[in-house]
């Protein structure tokens, strides 16, 4: 009895192309909402959650639907098919409504300074420059280029001891324990002026934010839904949930233009080089802690003052996520149906190893190799090329699938072999009409591993929808490579779990895999941007291991509990679990994010993630039952 490898890798790629479209969703669209349309965390969340809500109800529906389909093709590959299509078409069309939004409603913010110094310099060293009081000077005059580029903008404070100054633990903007940095006179006088000639765009938007904040009256009503989304002009919020003022921070045009997304900063001692000789850029901590927030606050009030395209954004956006969800619960119990019971944990880790590598795609995709989303300067870029490039890999998997798998043949086969080795007890007819109750521990085990699902769901959902805008306001890193990291991890994991649970036990590979993703998410939860990198990226391993030995023995463990004919059915109920995870936890997370601040992230996921390891301890059904021999195999000694 060996699990058929090939097989079961065309059945993933069903798998593959909805977690390539999941990956570029859950790390995208929040940034539009919060970039490009203006919304806070919990709002977003909202959004979010729509295709969970929505998932509620239709991957049930169409699991059961797809139980009962009679079609030549199979009972799931036509929901594959017609879903699909609906999906990359409806995805393409988000693609320019994201568009027609950045050119009609906010084109006058979206270009951002993020030249680099050596670029700043080129452009005009030649050219007259003025300083604040009106003096003109050449550039070239005045410093060389390798004078210019070393230059920093922000400095360490320092102590009288000669230790580095950190923010009191009682600061208003709890930044405590941070490092404190001033602006450098010498790069204000005679650097600013040289930014500022170069990306004159960038200067406009730049005014265009303050004055719109400046003249903010800070009134709110007490009713949330009209403070936040009837009206515009709200306050901006710094990545800690503290609301302020920009006009008690800046008190100047003057002073808010010298805010520049990445900077040189000497932190103590003396300015850092790059292993090529080249200067180090730095984040600019008050760039994100102050300029992002005033902006999508001025973004916000200007889709409230024209809201027709984000209605629409919502729209198409609805329609996406129904043709994703038409084919989600077909396309995973397609596995089962071709798949004996006891192998479906080895099966089933092929099918999340596939799904993984959807996942990288689509991160791959959006590394500095490709379309680089995650960096500062691509904040407001244009992702009709990124969504096309997600939408030909999504019809790439789709024709191999529908082109390989013989569904019928396959099912039929499967039948026949769990016929011949005794697994099901019950017969044809009440196979697959379904109609054989679970006994009252079989439903109290379901209900439990179903409730493991949203907890775990809610802690890593709430880790991945948001950690693209956590990534680069607490950690200053690329998301787009932690993540390949943990997606990385689990694809080399995947099959080692498989056959180690064949062996453990799914139940205790499942407990493992919780206590490994809830460590991994409580350290990481301490971690901040002057952790060294590799520790996050250790941290996100561990996560990706843990993540899938959960994964490769959550689903059999529910149908396990099914018979042949409702498995389309089981599935919807694990899926629906998660997606009720999923409805709830982006909306919770931001909730926490807006009210306490972004550091909330990890600790929430933490104890969500630990409480799903008490839910599942107490499971006592779902494991694979051992397999009936018959004559002579029944002598036979297991290797």
């Amino acid at each position: 009895m060996k699990l058929n490898y090939k097989r079961t890798i065309l059945v993933g790629f069903a798998f593959f192309l909805i977690c390539t479209f999941w990956q570029a969703y859950d790390t995208i669209i929040p940034k539009i909402l919060t970039d490009k349309f203006g919304m806070t965390q919990t709002l977003s969340g909202i959004i979010m959650a729509l295709d969970n809500i929505l998932a509620l109800f239709l991957l049930p529906l169409f699991g059961g639907l797809s139980d009962k389909c009679k079609s030549k093709l199979g009972r799931r590959k036509p929901y594959v098919l017609i879903g699909t299509l609906i999906a990359v078409v409806a995805f393409f069309a988000l693609s320019m409504v994201d568009y027609a939004q950045l050119n009609k409603n906010i084109r006058n913010v979206t270009e951002i300074n993020t030249l680099t110094p050596e670029e700043v310099y080129d452009l005009v060293a030649d050219k007259p420059l003025v300083m604040e009081d009106g003096t003109t000077y050449v550039l070239r005059d005045k410093y060389t280029k390798e004078e210019f580029v070393k230059i920093p903008a922000k400095i360490a404070v320092k102590n009288e001891d000669g230790s580095i100054r950190k923010y009191d633990k009682d600061d208003p903007f709890k930044r405590g324990g941070e490092h404190v940095y001033e602006n450098n006179p010498e790069f204000i006088e005679y650097c600013l002026p040289a930014y500022h000639a170069a990306n004159p765009s960038a200067v406009r938007a730049s005014q265009e934010i303050y004055r719109f904040n400046q003249n903010q009256t800070g009134e709110k009503s007490g009713n949330w839904f009209v403070a936040n989304i009837l009206k515009g002009g709200r306050d901006p919020q710094t990545p800690d949930g503290v609301s302020f003022k920009l006009a008690a921070v800046y008190e100047t045009e003057e002073t808010f233009l010298t805010e520049l997304p990445q900077i040189v900063i000497d932190k103590g001692e003396g300015v850092e080089f790059n292993k090529n000789g080249t200067v180090k850029l730095t984040t600019n901590p008050d760039y994100m802690e102050f300029v992002v927030p005033a902006r999508q606050a001025y973004v916000w009030n200007i889709t409230i003052a024209n809201p027709g395209i984000l209605i629409a954004f919502i729209a198409v956006l609805l329609v996406v996520l129904i043709g994703m969800s038409i084919f989600r619960s077909p396309a995973v119990a397609l596995m089962p149906d071709v798949t004996i019971k006891p192998l479906r944990s080895k099966a089933n880790a092929i099918i999340n190893l596939m799904g993984s590598a959807g996942g990288v795609c689509a991160l791959v995709l959006g590394l500095g190799i490709f379309f680089n989303t995650g960096a500062i300067k691509n904040t407001f870029m244009n992702y009709i090329g990124f969504f096309g490039a997600i939408i030909i890999i999504m019809l790439i998997a789709l024709v191999v699938f529908m082109v390989t798998v013989k569904e019928p043949e396959w099912s039929g086969e499967m039948e026949e072999k769990s016929r011949e080795l005794g697994i099901d007890e019950v017969d044809d007819t009440e196979a697959m009409s379904g109609d054989k109750k679970l006994s009252k521990g079989e439903k109290i085990s379901l209900l439990l591993i179903l409730a493991s699902v949203v907890l775990w769901y809610m802690g890593y959902n709430a880790v991945t929808s948001k950690y693209s805008i956590y990534a680069s306001r607490v950690l200053d890193k690329d998301y787009n490579l932690t993540l390949i990291i943990a997606q990385a991890a689990a694809i080399i994991s995947y099959l080692p779990i498989g056959l180690l649970s064949s062996k453990l036990g799914r139940k205790k590979a499942i407990l493992i895999g919780v206590v490994i993703l809830t460590v991994t998410f409580l350290i990481a939860g301490f971690m901040r941007a002057e952790t060294p990198g590799f520790l996050m990226y250790i941290m996100f391993s561990l996560a990706g291991i843990g993540w899938a030995t959960i994964n490769v023995n959550s689903f059999p463990m529910v149908v396990e509990l099914s018979r042949g004919g409702n498995v389309g059915k089981y599935t919807g109920y694990y899926y629906a679990a998660s997606m009720a995870a999923q409805a709830i936890t982006p909306f919770l997370s931001g909730m926490f994010m807006d009210r306490l601040g972004f550091t909330s992230l990890f600790p929430y996921a933490t104890v969500a993630a630990g409480l799903a390891f008490f839910t599942m301890f107490f499971v006592k059904h779902g494991d694979a039952k051992p397999i009936m021999k018959k004559g002579l195999e029944a002598l036979d000694v297991d290797d």
